[in-house]
């Protein structure tokens, strides 16, 4: 077997999540179906390119080799593809198509909705990924236009390429609790008060599992593990009394599962929105900035617990409403803070929200 970009790529995405379940869904593949071409990969090359046991995925001095080079041949052939991609659109005036990608968000669909709606002579193609990560080397490397991602408010925009970050919207991550919890009906819940729970969050490829950790110490106690689950069997999961999950605030309104404002917002999510300097020339950007901020609104509308929040967490960004229209004015007020561009020495990578 001769080995094809696909295959470096395989071997990128298991290096950098460090998992082949992680890398399997970052690539639409089954875990089963990478396992069988990692396999067919050693064949190939005569030995082992990574070393796999319960602690996950490590590079053997053979796929570090090969990681050398596929992370300069994959870059390569992006640029290449790119370049000539845009030679045909431009011979062809063929330059009406937005392609979309969202990371880490829990208004991705509705940011892609309100693109829509707001570029109707353009056509949206969506991209959705776990990796904010992967998100942002995508959009930097042209393979994307533009992109909603969430990342933890203290960390740093992501820093490929000649990118521009704006931020949308800054919100408190929250708990969720089942409905008979005995903090369910509470508005608040101090962190510590939750010492002994099981955490859930969502995969990603940063540090928020760090950002979780630090929270709980200074807290005053160390979590039990906080384990990584897709929003759907988290929910399953909470619903049932077995874990606490980490979520943004926004389309929560799940039966039998209760969110609930930790106090003093340790932890918080924001959403950025940015695009490749180049695309502000045949694309209107502050419509898409307006579309994402407006996404934000319609998620806060429609989870009605989410002004009590507001109120609940004084540290919040966003400040309390009254009404619908002065929450959406109020949120656009907040949302559009510009953030410094990304051509930056590499800060922390960004990392993955919670459910």
């Amino acid at each position: 077997m001769d080995l094809e970009l696909r295959h470096l790529r395989m071997v990128v995405a298991v290096a950098e999540s460090g998992s082949v379940t992680k890398a399997a869904a970052s690539l639409g593949l089954s875990q089963p179906a990478l396992t069988a071409q990692l396999n067919r990969i050693d064949r190939a090359l005569g030995g082992h390119v990574f070393t796999r046991d319960r602690l996950g995925a490590r590079a053997t001095p053979l796929g570090e080799t090969l990681l050398r080079h596929a992370r300069v041949v994959l870059p390569a052939m992006a640029v290449l593809v790119d370049d000539t991609r845009r030679m045909v659109a431009g011979a062809s005036s063929c330059g009406r198509a937005l392609r979309v990608g969202t990371a880490g968000t829990a208004i991705g669909g509705l940011f892609v909705n309100r693109v829509h709606v707001a570029l109707r002579d353009v056509t949206v193609t969506p991209a959705t990924s776990w990796s904010v990560e992967g998100t942002a080397a995508r959009l930097a490397a042209g393979a994307l236009d533009v992109a909603l991602v969430g990342t933890c408010a203290d960390d740093a925009p992501p820093t490929d390429g000649d990118v521009v970050w704006t931020e949308v919207s800054c919100d408190p991550v929250v708990a969720l609790v089942h409905a008979g919890h005995r903090h369910a009906r509470a508005t608040t819940v101090p962190l510590a008060a939750l010492a002994d729970e099981v955490w859930l969050a969502s995969p990603g490829d940063g540090c928020f599992e760090r950002c979780f950790v630090a929270a709980c110490t200074r807290a005053g106690f160390t979590p039990r593990g906080l384990g990584e689950s897709d929003r759907t069997s988290a929910i399953d999961q909470v619903r049932a009394g077995h874990a606490v999950g980490l979520a943004q605030p926004l389309l929560l309104d799940v039966p039998g599962v209760h969110a609930v404002a930790i106090e003093g917002a340790p932890l918080r999510w924001r959403q950025l929105v940015g695009w490749r300097r180049d695309t502000a020339d045949r694309v209107d950007v502050d419509a898409v900035v307006a579309a994402a901020r407006s996404a934000h609104a319609d998620a806060v509308d429609r989870s009605p617990e989410y002004a009590s929040w507001f109120t609940a967490v004084p540290t919040a960004r966003t400040a309390p409403p009254t009404s619908r229209e002065p929450r959406r004015q109020r949120l656009r007020e907040v949302a559009g803070t510009p953030v410094r561009d990304a051509r930056r020495p590499p800060g922390r990578p960004p990392h993955n929200a919670g459910v």
